[in-house]
């Protein structure tokens, strides 16, 4: 047990929380300030908000005198990706009248409004919640938004996993009534110390907690970077059940070898009708032994890895009641989407759209994306998917409907040529908005995708994929330890270069350089893909051949990632 002398800030502010209520409503009507108090804004991430401010125009506006100009980035709860059309002309009509503008497409398969007033969050938070869409937990020390793969080739059994990861996300919703009493107006209990959380507790968990449902070949959720994933296995075209992963994550720190990515551990196989009772043993043997006293160490890999994979899983069968049985075959072939035109077995089509890091706005200069996706969604009858890559599907388009949505979407730059390379690649929001950025990631990727585009072409790989991703610094939110070639934020222009990844999502890359600019940065990969073109195997990916040439090493646990083995140049983050 944790001693409670040593427990972190956010711990006590939780137990004092009421249930996360905290100071929150009075902080909303505070008008001398754009911001809200500092231990509010630990609670107010539980209801799918954090408070950031505009770094560009921090030292003018404190030249100024004047305070950080404050506003908060929402993001929703979006189980599975899934929303209809009605749901997206609503999230449209929101974006225009109460944010700063677009609308931006997560790595969490869901989405997230920028550039919100402090006066604005309850009018946002009760518009979504008019067409059915909420943020509960969508940040926060709990279960965040439930990933499940988009994958169309299995469309028939699609509706069924779904629904499972669906229930998964509400039977690990907090049961606590502060969201619907302060954003909705619902009547206030009359003692919160009544109140019970049967999953979490009163502290809830001690770090975020991310679940994924994949169904192979396709793992565009990346189910080795969740806390758990159930990776459905389909045999004759039914489903018999899920092989259960725990202990992925990607963050870490900078200069800390005790942090670490890591993989998922297999736990084994179980049926349909037990992943509720084993997701909720999961995550209360973390509640109970997660460490509380340092957040850095504080997610499930950390847990398993300090108690042993064994260990844990004795005391999750024994909460669940669920016995593992030994896990069933599958394998993975990509961990990025497939763009274009998909047949579905009921005779409908879905279209994957790519969207460059998520961002959907209407540009002055450019392209009107936006206005584009509200025209198709006047018109769609389907749904709509965001992908755990940041993309967009519209899915199930009737055969009558087909020409006109993509012809909507090409006159809108929704629906354009880019090369095989920016199309697997991905950023986080980083600067301007997060705090915790050292770097750029998604205002400064598509450039370099750009310089590593004419390297590629001029070697005769336009049409290999290869998995790029970038972040402005180690938290890990577009997961680049997983990538081919991975970018992580040191400082200003400067980046930490990891390679190795298989394009699977399957293995952890490794440190190549650190500290590095753009120069240094090309530099570096020309040679590797120069090789590369000449030397590969075939259908070898970029990944696989700098670990058969011993460029890298192999990583599958992240207890080796900062170990240098004998021969390799990598030299631990």
């Amino acid at each position: 047990m944790n001693d409670e002398k040593k427990l972190t800030e956010v711990e006590h502010i939780k137990a004092r929380s009421r249930h996360l209520r905290g100071t929150i409503e009075a902080g909303l009507q505070d008008q001398t300030t754009g911001a809200l108090p500092a231990d509010d804004t630990q609670l107010t991430k539980f209801h799918g908000f954090y408070q950031q401010d505009d770094r560009d125009l921090r030292d003018e506006r404190r030249h100024q005198k004047l305070e950080p100009l404050y506003s908060f980035m929402l993001r929703a709860r979006v189980p599975g990706g899934v929303i209809t059309a009605d749901q997206w002309k609503a999230i449209d009509a929101i974006s225009r009248e109460l944010t700063g503008g677009g609308i931006r497409l997560t790595t969490r398969q869901t989405f997230q409004f920028h550039g919100i007033l402090k006066r604005n969050i309850k009018p946002l938070i009760q518009g979504i919640n008019r067409v059915m869409i909420d943020s509960i937990a969508a940040c926060g020390d709990v279960n965040r938004n439930v990933l499940c793969n988009t994958n169309p080739l299995e469309s028939a059994l699609h509706r069924q996993i779904y629904d499972d990861a669906a229930a998964i996300s509400t039977h690990l919703l907090p049961k606590t009534a502060a969201y619907h009493e302060i954003w909705l107006d619902q009547e206030k209990i009359a003692n919160y110390e009544e109140e019970v959380e049967p999953v979490y507790g009163d502290t809830y968990l001690p770090r975020k907690f991310k679940i994924a449902v994949a169904i192979p070949p396709h793992n565009d959720v990346d189910v080795n970077g969740n806390d758990l994933s159930f990776v459905a296995i389909i045999k004759n075209g039914k489903l018999e059940g899920y092989n259960v992963l725990a202990g992925g994550g990607m963050g870490n720190t900078h200069g800390d070898t005790s942090t670490y990515p890591q993989i998922a551990k297999n736990f084994g196989f179980v049926k349909p009708g037990d992943i509720l009772k084993t997701a909720e043993a999961v995550v209360t043997t973390q509640r109970d032994f997660g460490d509380r006293t340092d957040r850095k160490h504080a997610r499930l890999k950390y847990t398993i890895d300090r108690m042993g994979t064994e260990t844990f899983k004795k005391h999750v069968e024994e909460r669940s009641g669920v016995k593992f049985a030994e896990p069933e075959p599958y394998e993975f072939t990509m961990h990025s989407d497939r763009f274009g035109w998909t047949e579905n077995a009921d005779g409908t089509s879905n279209l994957t759209l790519f969207i460059e890091n998520g961002r959907i706005k209407d540009y002055d200069d450019g392209p009107q994306m936006l206005h584009g996706l509200l025209k198709i969604a006047e018109l769609h009858q389907g749904d709509f998917r965001m992908t755990a890559t940041q993309n967009l599907i519209i899915a199930q388009v009737d055969e009558s409907k087909k020409a006109e949505i993509e012809k909507l979407a090409k006159e809108h730059g929704l629906l354009r040529k880019v090369s095989v390379l920016r199309q697997n690649s991905m950023a986080c929001v980083a600067l301007p908005t997060c705090t915790l950025a050292m770097a750029e990631a998604e205002r400064y990727l598509p450039d370099l995708i750009g310089k590593l585009e004419q390297i590629v072409d001029k070697n005769g790989l336009s049409d290999q994929p290869i998995v790029v991703r970038m972040t402005g610094c180690p938290n890990g939110c577009a997961r680049p330890f997983l990538a081919e070639i991975g970018f992580v934020g040191k400082g200003p222009g400067k980046y930490n270069l990891l390679l190795g990844g298989d394009g699977k999502g399957t293995r952890l890359n490794k440190l190549y350089r650190e500290n590095i600019g753009e120069e240094q940065i090309l530099a570096e990969l020309e040679p590797l893909i120069e090789t590369y073109a000449k030397e590969r195997n075939k259908g070898e990916g970029f990944g696989d051949f700098l670990v058969r040439t011993g460029v890298v090493p192999a990583v599958y646990d992240g207890r080796d990632f900062h170990k240098n083995p004998e021969g390799f140049l990598s030299s631990g983050i």
